[in-house]
């Protein structure tokens, strides 16, 4: 169970340095107890004090890395169950699924096809961040391995879905240094895919035929020292597998019950197979509760568009406005002559408003400054994006680098106008539309009448 604020206090040095931000040792306590500090910010603790209390303070859930460079991931490390009670901390992870039943042909398709799907929305890649390997029945080593193989060629981690040690230790010879996981541990073999999955220093998935023996078996695992774990929460249909992944997660957050205090696996292949609808809803749901890989037969752009869409909004956090950096974003091959056009620092705002820019092909410098990651009205209302902001950074950071004096304002903040040109002596301040969407006839209308 977790310490309370004055256990973790009695471990402490008791100095009061204030060195990690907080004015007494027993402050510092009570925001370690509640999650939000680390035990490790005190520079004075003790090796031992630090040892006792780091797996008392540890999330209940752990955090699981999978992959290598840029393809590694986080799975698990959650606090809590419900996105308004804190964050929600590591997103899930799509993985498209290939199989040893499938024919060549089937398979090279299946290869090409995942690679499409690779867009930015909001300064987030999007894109199927896995691939799901099952070795079916039948199979033998060489024909799972080539299969492994194939799909390392396209750069994305790798879950191996392999129940015979001999082919998953086979297959792990030619992808190890990509850091997969190796789901493949149950009741009947997990020594044997422990030593396997421990040799090779990766991930090891662990299922059950029902919640008892999921849990046995996982704890039996630690027995043997090995943490480094997933959990297939996949039952035999819908119902069973959302109950199992609900009930995992309750249990390690609400119970505090670390045997079940790591990452979820939900293959909705073997829940839903050959029925791409379903499949779709089912990963939307999950999304929500709570897997932290979900496995799919594909990921078009039909599936990609509103799932992504939905991962995104659940998985940032609520209390930090999404902003980009404020600064100079020329477009469309501007240089320091093209007009400049202003808008606010909130990333939906800025990622709206800069397609539309680049959609209408007119050169121009794109300026940024700090609004508090807002909408235009809501800035605007706050004091945030105004005459003085505007003015001021213009001055400060434009004036040196661009040679042109002619600014366009969101229309919504048309009452600027008087106050900037008032504050930009030289410049012309020109209004523009009320809506994105209208910028780029408004720009090649300009365009056409030499105003640019």
């Amino acid at each position: 169970m977790a310490l309370n604020g004055i256990q973790i206090f009695k471990l402490t040095p008791k100095k009061n340095c204030k060195e990690c931000g907080c004015p007494t040792c027993m402050a510092f306590s009570m925001k370690v107890a509640q999650g939000a500090m680390k035990i490790e910010q005190c520079p004075h603790m003790s090796d031992e004090a630090l040892a006792s209390l780091s797996e008392a303070t540890a999330p209940p859930m752990k955090t699981i890395k999978i992959g290598t460079g840029a393809e590694e991931h986080s799975l698990g490390g959650e606090t809590v169950l419900f996105r308004h009670e804190k964050t929600f901390v590591s997103k899930p992870r799509y993985a498209v699924a290939l199989c040893t039943c499938m024919d060549d042909a089937a398979v090279e398709a299946k290869l090409a096809e995942i690679p499409k799907v690779d867009y930015d929305r909001i300064g987030e890649r999007m894109y199927a961040e896995l691939v799901y390997v099952n070795c079916g029945e039948g199979a033998d080593a060489a024909k799972y391995t080539a299969l492994v193989e194939k799909a390392a060629g396209l750069g994305r981690t790798l879950v191996l879905d392999c129940k015979d040690p001999e082919i998953a230790k086979a297959a792990l010879a030619v992808c190890k240094d990509s850091k997969p996981v190796l789901n493949g541990a149950d009741a009947s073999n997990y020594e044997a895919m422990n030593a396997v999955a421990t040799e090779a220093g990766v991930v090891l998935g662990v299922s059950g035929k029902d919640l008892n023996e999921l849990y046995d078996t996982t704890a039996a695992l630690e027995k043997l020292g090995n943490k480094n774990l997933v959990l297939d929460t996949t039952g035999a249909d819908i119902k069973e597998t959302f109950a199992n992944t609900v009930q995992v997660r309750r249990a390690a957050l609400k119970d505090q019950d670390r045997t079940f205090g790591y990452p979820s696996i939900v293959n909705l292949v073997k829940i839903a197979k050959g029925d791409l609808h379903l499949q779709a809803a089912l990963a939307s749901m999950f999304t929500m509760k709570y897997g932290s890989i979900i496995v799919m037969e594909q990921m078009t752009y039909a599936e990609a568009l509103p799932l992504y869409g939905l991962r995104q909004n659940v998985y940032t956090d609520p209390q930090k406005p999404m902003k980009v950096e404020p600064g100079i974003y020329p477009l469309n091959g501007a240089d320091e002559n093209a007009v400049v056009v202003t808008t606010v620092d909130f990333a939906l705002t800025y990622f709206v408003v800069s397609g539309e820019l680049e959609r209408s092909g007119v050169p121009l410098n794109l300026v940024i400054n700090d609004a508090g990651g807002l909408s235009v009205l809501t800035s605007w209302a706050a004091g945030k994006f105004s005459g003085n902001s505007i003015s001021a950074y213009i001055k400060e950071n434009v004036e040196p680098k661009v040679k042109s004096r002619k600014l366009i304002i969101p229309g919504k903040v048309a009452v600027l106008k008087g106050d900037l040109e008032a504050k930009l002596p030289g410049w012309e301040i020109i209004v523009g539309p009320r809506e994105a969407v209208q910028l780029v006839k408004f720009l090649k209308d300009m365009q056409a009448d030499g105003q640019i």
